[in-house]
């Protein structure tokens, strides 16, 4: 039997990091997670204008992949990801849907031009990854401060996220894990 989420890596992180990552969300969503490569096709998602890659595109070669039903499924890449209404975003998610997307394009310090944190870069990783499994559990935005659900539109407001969903969230969530037939 597969596990109820695939963290599915086409990025250059480390496999021991990947695992880290796999770890914090099992501690979260209260379920297997496992990690193998995935077979994107990155590129054919770049729009040569924007010099970025469409997150709704490689969502779309996720979903083509052959999965078990219930089974969730979240990419991690390293390329710069937009949809067609922002300037850029950390993630993508289908809402109650089986697949998601993060990068650590924008995660890294040295994008902003500062000194490489691989620990704060892995940290926020995690609270990215989460967040996007969450939507796809059905969570929406939360207001609270400190949760994981809440929207974030700088690095610097990942920062001051915890990795986990706030009592209200954490409620949601375990109902809508519930919904789950996970056997």
């Amino acid at each position: 039997m597969a596990a109820p989420i695939q963290i599915l890596n086409a990025s250059s992180l480390q496999a021991g990091d990947i695992e880290k990552v796999a770890r914090a969300v099992e501690g979260v969503f209260n379920l297997t997670a496992t990690v193998s490569k995935a077979p994107l096709d990155i590129q054919a998602a770049y729009d040569n204008s924007r010099r970025q890659f469409n997150s709704t595109a490689l969502l779309t070669q996720i979903l083509s992949i052959d999965n078990p039903p219930k089974e969730k499924r979240i990419a991690i890449v390293d390329v710069d990801l937009y949809i067609p209404i922002l300037t850029f975003i950390f993630g993508e998610a289908q809402l109650d849907g089986t697949a998601a997307i993060v990068s650590t394009h924008r995660l890294a310090n040295q994008f902003y031009g500062l000194e490489e944190d691989r620990f704060l870069t892995l940290g926020r990783l995690q609270k990215e990854v989460i967040h996007e499994l969450g939507h796809t559990f059905g969570l929406y935005h939360c207001l609270q401060f400190e949760c994981v659900m809440r929207a974030s539109t700088y690095v610097e407001e990942i920062d001051l996220k915890q990795s986990t969903p706030c009592h209200a969230c954490m409620l949601l969530l375990k109902e809508d894990i519930k919904k789950f037939s996970f056997v």
